[in-house]
Formats: structure tokens, sequence, C-alpha cells
């Protein structure tokens, strides 16, 4: 399941841009609230200015009427602001008085509102009164712009604590999910993403863990089901396979029967790495660990299997590992070297490093992508001969020693990506400890050479 799962993972990682949901909600819930508090200061600022100029005209008509009295009893406008037939008279507000009727406007002028009321007198003339709003009434309207402001600034402060809040709990359960999806993608059959994110409340995480989980157990299944019907055709394979090999043994001597013999060891060898996978599928493998001296255990390997490959220990080192896994891995990017590259072949040993190099056309672009596939050759894979399955199980047997390994091709420094490959090499990173969480166990050192 693991290599079905990260390879569209690392894709969709390279194609989004990468943002914290936190702050997504934050930003999201400041703007709301941003807008909502300048709204309704708006609405609260022009509500108040209205019923304070609304209060101040209704003051400055009970002034005029009250004046009004006072000069049809023949006194004369004793009201401060109050004049007759003032000139500055707004001329709509004239035209409704010279009818008959009381009037009252109320206008702005650079800021300032202008407070107007005119009534008309028995005699003819016309009483107006001029003011302006008051200057308590400024002061409070100035007073509460200024709280407005302030509540504002502390609603969007408020409201973007509450989404740090908020979108950081929603960002820690999804990161909990994606973690223990990623456990699960690499293999870990018993995380689950629901129990992994935990919590009281149940929300449309919840929903998304449930979902993950079912698909990660459907897939589970299926591959598991199909690594049976792979184990149990190449077991059954094995016996007729043998039984040919044999019969072909038997065949007298000649061309024919060298073909023969030939497809027949190939078939064998195919049954043999198809059954290996599948052990590798299942999880089941464990390492069996001893200390040996690396560089030594990898130039006494490469002899006996190819004395032509050089082997160069640029620094000796000793490494808890499995040697026969590690025999295996060895050997198998060795076989891929010769059938897929040109030599010369060399391996190189740094400390906990192993590389093997050819010189051929490198490694194809979906192998570098994506890591080995089983059953992939063609032109897609360098000389287009083999069944795919050595670097798959090199990889495997790696896995379950608790090492990596990488591949890459060697281009001339600052070559562009177009240019063809001067050869390809394979990097086999052996731990510093032993891989324990495989749950591999140690064994007492061999007799004689390892």
């Amino acid at each position: 399941m693991r290599g079905i799962l990260r390879h569209p993972v690392r894709r969709m990682e390279r194609a989004g841009l990468r943002t914290g949901l936190r702050w997504k909600v934050s930003a999201a819930i400041a703007l709301v609230a941003g807008l909502v508090a300048v709204v309704l200061s708006l609405v609260v600022h022009n509500a108040a200015r209205v019923s304070m100029l609304d209060n101040a005209r209704e003051l400055a008509n009970d002034r005029l009427l009250t004046a009004q009295r006072f000069y049809e009893l023949g006194r004369g406008p004793v009201i401060p602001y109050v004049k007759i037939d003032d000139p500055s008279l707004p001329p709509a507000l004239r035209e409704k008085v010279e009818r008959g009727r009381r009037a009252s406007d109320v206008s702005e002028h650079g800021g300032v509102a202008d407070i107007w009321a005119a009534v008309p007198a028995k005699d003819g003339h016309v009483l107006s009164l001029h003011s302006h709003l008051p200057d308590r009434s400024t002061d409070m309207l100035r007073d509460l712009d200024q709280a407005l402001v302030i509540g504002s600034v502390a609603v969007v402060l408020g409201g973007s604590a509450l989404g740090v809040l908020i979108g950081g709990q929603l960002s820690r359960r999804l990161r909990k999910a994606a973690a223990a999806a990623n456990q699960a993608a690499a293999g870990e059959t018993d995380v689950r993403v629901q129990e992994a994110i935990g919590g009281v409340v149940r929300d449309e995480t919840d929903e998304l863990a449930r979902a993950v989980d079912a698909m990660a157990d459907a897939l589970r299944q299926r591959l598991e089901a199909e690594r049976r019907v792979t184990a149990d055709i190449a077991h059954e394979l094995r016996t007729p396979v043998t039984g040919l090999l044999t019969a072909a043994e038997l065949l007298p001597p000649g061309r024919p029967t060298e073909l023969v013999l030939d497809r027949a060891k190939a078939m064998r060898t195919l049954v043999e790495d198809v059954l290996e996978v599948a052990r590798l599928d299942g999880a089941s493998e464990r390492a069996e660990l001893q200390d040996i001296m690396l560089g030594e255990f990898v130039a006494r390997r490469v002899a006996a299997k190819d004395p032509d490959v050089a082997v160069r220990v640029v620094h000796e080192s000793e490494v808890t590992t499995d040697p026969r896994r590690l025999e295996r891995v060895l050997f198998n990017l060795l076989a891929n070297a010769a059938r897929h590259g040109r030599p010369p072949v060399e391996v190189t040993v740094e400390g906990r490093v192993i590389r093997v190099r050819d010189h051929g056309p490198g490694f194809p672009e979906e192998l570098l992508a994506e890591g080995p596939s089983r059953f992939r050759t063609g032109s897609k894979d360098r000389a287009g001969q083999g069944h795919g399955l050595g670097l798959t199980i090199a990889a495997g047997q790696a896995r379950v020693m608790g090492a990596r390994l990488t591949f890459r091709n060697v281009r001339p420094a600052g070559a562009p990506a177009g240019i063809p490959a001067e050869g390809a090499v394979a990097v086999l990173w052996l731990p510093e400890h032993a891989p324990t969480n495989t749950g591999s166990y140690p064994m007492l050192p061999l007799s004689g050479g390892n």
C-alpha cells in the first residue's frame, strides 16, 4: 500500500501552495468582523448625528416660537440669534415662510451643520434663527466616534484571536489526521486516523478520518488479496517449473537443450523473485542482525560475484545489519547495472553508505520520480531487459533492514536536464542504529567469514 499511496501524495504536495488553515480562518473572521464593525459604526454614527441634529432643530423651533410671542406682544426678539428679515436666510426657506408657514432646515457646509428656523410674524416680517450644532453635541459625537473606532479595533483583534483558536484546533486535528494517514501509507497497519485525531467535539474532520480509514482498510484488503493470489500462483508454479528444469537436464546435449534449460532457469528465477516480492509485501519479514565491517564485507562479496567490478573503500565502518539481505540488495544492484548500464561498474563504500555506479544511459525519469516498480520494463527501464523485480526486491530488502535506497543519474556539472546522463548511481544508506522498529532481532556472529 505504501508504494501506491505515497507518490500521489508527493505530487499533490509539489503542485499545491502550502498555506496555514489557522491563518486563513483567522483572516476570514477578522475580515468579516472588520466589515461588520465598520458598518455598525457608520450606522451608529449617522443615527447619533441625525438624532442630535433633530434635537437641535426642535430646540431652534422652540426658541423661535418663544421669540415670536414676545415680538407680537411688542417686546421685540429678546432671544439671542433671532433676527428680523435676515438677508442671509436661505431662499427656499424664505419662500416657505412667505406662504405663511413655519419652516426649518439643516444643511452641511464644510463639515459644519447650519440650523435654520423661520416663522412669519403678523406684521409681515420674518423672524429667523441661525445656529450650529452645540459644542457639547459635537464633543459627544467625537467621543462616540472614538469609542466606535476602539470598539471596531477590539472586535477585529478579538475575531482574529478567535479565528486563531478555532483554526488552530482544526489545523491540529487535520495535521494529526495527515500524520496518521502518512503512517498508514508507510505500511503501519495498526494506525487509525480517527483514533489519532481524538477529541470530544465531532465535526467534519471525523467524517474525513472515517472515510480515510475505510479507504485504507479496503485498499489493504485488496492488496493483501492480490499478494496472496500472487504468492499462491508462484508457489503452485514452483513444482512444475522444478520438474521442467529437471526434465530439461535429462535431455541429450545440444543447442535445443541449452535453450530449454536457459528458459527453465529464467522461469525458476522469476518464480522465486515473485515469491520474495510477495513476502516483502506481507510486511512479515524480519532482519537478522549482525555486526560486520562494511567495507570488508562488500569487497569480499563483490569479488566473489564479479571480479571485474572495482570496489573502493573510502572509510571503513562497523555496522549492525542483516548480511544476507545486504548481500541480496548489493547483488541486485550489480545485476541491474550489468544488465541495463555499461561498464565500468564501480562500488564505493564510505562509512555507512554504499554507492553502485555504472556508465550507461541512466535511470528512467519515472523511476527517479516514483521509485522502483515491479514488471516495468521496456524503453522506460534502460536497456529494456529483465522483468523489473530486481530493484523492487532491493528496495524491499533495504526497507526491512531499516535502510534507504535512492537513485540518481550522473550528468555534467551545469548541464541542462535534456542532456543524456553519463551513468546511474544507486545509493544504499544504512541506518546508524539497528532497525528495531521493524521487529528485527540480533544474532550471534557466524563463525568464519561473513
